[in-house]
């Protein structure tokens, strides 16, 4: 399966084989518990464990190992993030013995700041639009003639997010759907290129905090978004982009389903308690948007032929000292 961006299972399968000697192979929790809620078998992929803290190890590490292949004398890498990408890719670089830039909202998270500078990469601070992340890249690209490792608009972060779906399938090959949040499509778009090579008939359902516009964007084929990218009103931080990326978008609007699952805060805020009380599972916001689609009356009445459903738990990284319950 290979969609228009040129993104290919054999890019997915190599990246595996790049990477896996440096991520875990995340495992899979169950919960009978969840299973009774849900009405269907629920497979939980706990990328909250993976380095760094979310499956942005896995994109940012193939791009970083894939640049020093191509360009063995790349000066260092920079990048913008609202927190995840950015401890991921100043990991990455620390593996590589590369310098790292990352541009930082101010309004990110401290734990996901903190995070950042101790991997050892330089964190700059910019204001609370998207494009003050991308003037600030810019300027260190410009001064520093470093690498630019977007967060998801990426070929080489896209098959490095692929990867789970491989991993998932191994582990839970009579999957019938798969559960993803969202923020600019950068796993969405790897896990629909892999899934669907492997699986052609599995069914890959996008979870988004309210106001996000993909599904219009799925089920007309057009981006619905105007102007330059807006930050959504919730409480998921790692997913409030509301536009997905030039990249990704037609990926999902080829492989993803149509039906995208937007959970407000109060569902959200619900996921996370079910993960930490019965689960026993410390989960970011973004992934509580995962559980609360698995668990919300539009997968209820979905067809009852979809009994055997992963849930993606995107990550782990949250503010302790600054819970939203």
């Amino acid at each position: 399966m290979a969609a228009s961006c040129g993104v290919t299972f054999v890019d997915v399968l190599k990246a595996l084989e790049r990477i896996s000697p440096f991520i875990h192979k995340t495992p899979i929790f169950t919960s009978e518990q969840a299973n009774r809620k849900c009405g269907r078998q629920l497979f939980f992929k706990c990328e909250n464990f993976q380095k760094s803290g979310s499956f942005k190890a896995r994109g940012a590490l193939n791009a970083v190992l894939k640049c020093q292949q191509v360009k063995p004398n790349v000066n260092g890498v920079v990048t913008h993030s609202s927190g995840n990408h950015g401890q991921a890719l100043a990991w990455a670089a620390q593996r590589a013995n590369l310098p790292c830039c990352v541009v930082v909202p101010q309004m990110a998270p401290d734990v996901k700041k903190n995070a950042i500078r101790g991997y050892g990469a330089e964190l700059l601070e910019c204001g609370p639009k998207p494009s003050d992340r991308n003037e600030a890249c810019d300027k260190v690209q410009d001064d520093r003639n470093f690498e630019l490792i977007p967060p998801y608009d990426h070929v080489d972060v896209i098959a490095g997010q692929g990867t789970i779906a491989v991993e998932l399938l191994e582990q839970v090959p009579f999957l019938d759907a798969i559960l993803v949040p969202i923020s600019g499509g950068g796993m969405s778009s790897g896990i629909c290129i892999a899934a669907k090579t492997i699986k052609p008939d599995i069914k890959i359902f996008i979870v988004a905090p309210k106001g996000k516009r993909l599904e219009e964007c799925l089920r007309t084929g057009k981006r619905p978004w105007e102007g330059p990218p807006q930050y959504l009103d919730t409480i998921a931080d790692g997913i409030r982009l509301q536009q997905t990326g030039y990249i990704t978008t037609p990926i999902l609007m080829e492989l993803a389903e149509k039906d995208v699952f937007e959970m407000s805060d109060e569902e959200i805020i619900e996921g996370m308690k079910f993960s930490f009380e019965r689960m026993k599972l410390v989960i970011e916001t973004a992934a509580g948007a995962s559980v609360a689609a698995a668990f919300s009356d539009r997968l209820r009445k979905m067809d009852p032929d979809l009994k055997n459903v992963g849930v993606i738990l995107c990550g782990g990284n949250l503010d302790i000292e600054n819970l939203p319950f």
